[in-house]
């Protein structure tokens, strides 16, 4: 697509940078769509519980309706083309906010949710043209250690992938989201508190265990994509990796290492351009450049890596965190929490940068 335009944002966004038409726009969207409430006001968060006919509702106040004013309106002001989605517990929740956006949007979800139903996703407005699910660990990877029972291994992702393909111009595009595991450590009974020292430290590297793994599972299949022709497939690994892009389960995804931006390598070719894939994360404003603030420290957990391919026609990155409050390490703390919500008139605000 020469001369395109790639301009992506990241997560929690309300809306992007005005942009031309005729380019190709991705965003990155954490939805928490959790779970639905019963008429006594009770929590479901199983799908198979919820019985016939109970509303879908999100997690955070504001709802669905004021998920689809973030995204929706009659000229987009999110302007993407390809959403992806985590934190997707309801499916009946997603279709609920699709039907209240303008235009024909398209759904494709993970079919590998995690215990409690959350799964990641696409909403789109370019028909696919196929989807890959992404869950089990690949050859060679054996299974882990995710609990002190000699029974706790896992051989695959806690929450599955899934990969879009979409044609542009004639052109295949191919988008691949994922939401790897959280450093949020979970003690046996659901807890977020060890009972000593010793537990806290077994259970962290589990958790370790588990996103690094997953990580590697998500960089076979962009080989699988690639396959040596990075400098002309285009490619876009997005989501929330739940860590910094310093942590080694992060750059595990970049593939050879030297040539991201802003580093020495990246205006040297090298054979390993056919495989790379680079993060955004230094095209976003620094006063913009987290995705969410953890104890009062802001940090950029939710990225986007490209192909070689999209290097020369990448416009702009941004991300909007607006309304972002500091959470903790238990997360029933903020269940009910309201989510600051952009009214629909807040396109007309001055761009941010």
């Amino acid at each position: 697509m020469s001369g395109g335009e790639t301009p992506v944002c990241l997560r929690r966004f309300r809306r992007c940078k005005s942009l031309s038409p005729g380019g190709f726009r991705a965003g990155c969207w954490m939805l928490n769509l959790v779970g639905v409430r019963d008429g006594r006001g009770r929590d479901m968060e199983a799908r198979e519980s919820v019985p016939a006919g109970w509303p879908v509702r999100a997690e955070n106040a504001g709802g669905v309706r004021g998920e689809a004013d973030v995204v929706g309106g009659h000229d987009h002001p999110v302007g993407a083309d390809v959403l992806a989605v985590q934190e997707v517990g309801q499916p009946e929740a997603l279709d609920d906010l699709v039907d209240r956006l303008d235009g024909s949007w398209t759904v494709v979800l993970s079919e590998h949710p995690d215990p409690r139903g959350i799964r990641v996703g696409f909403l789109t407005t370019r028909p696919p043209v196929s989807t890959t699910q992404i869950g089990g660990f690949p050859a060679g990877l054996r299974p882990i250690q995710d609990g002190d029972a000699a029974t706790d291994t896992s051989s695959a992702m806690g929450r599955g992938g899934v990969q879009l393909r979409v044609s542009v111009d004639g052109v295949d595009w191919d988008l691949v989201t994922v939401h790897l595991k959280s450093k949020l450590l979970t003690y046996p009974g659901g807890r977020f508190a060890p009972d000593d020292e010793d537990q806290r430290a077994r259970f962290g590297a589990y958790a370790l265990y588990r996103r690094s793994a997953e990580a590697a599972t998500v960089r076979v299949h962009a080989d699988t994509v690639l396959d040596w022709h990075g400098r002309d497939r285009r490619l876009i690994v997005l989501g929330d990796l739940n860590d910094t892009p310093l942590a080694a389960t992060t750059q595990l995804l970049y593939g050879p290492p030297w040539s991201q931006f802003d580093t020495g390598g990246f205006d040297y070719p090298d054979q390993g351009d056919a495989w790379r894939l680079w993060n955004l994360a230094p095209r976003i404003a620094a006063e913009r450049r987290f995705s969410r603030i953890f104890e009062a420290q802001p940090e950029l957990i939710d990225h986007i890596l490209i192909s070689h391919a999209l290097l020369g026609e990448l416009v702009s990155v941004d991300a909007d965190v607006s309304g972002l409050a500091s959470i903790g390490t238990n997360p029933n703390v903020r269940r009910d929490a309201p989510r600051p919500i952009t009214p629909h008139s807040s396109r007309s605000s001055p761009d941010p940068g």
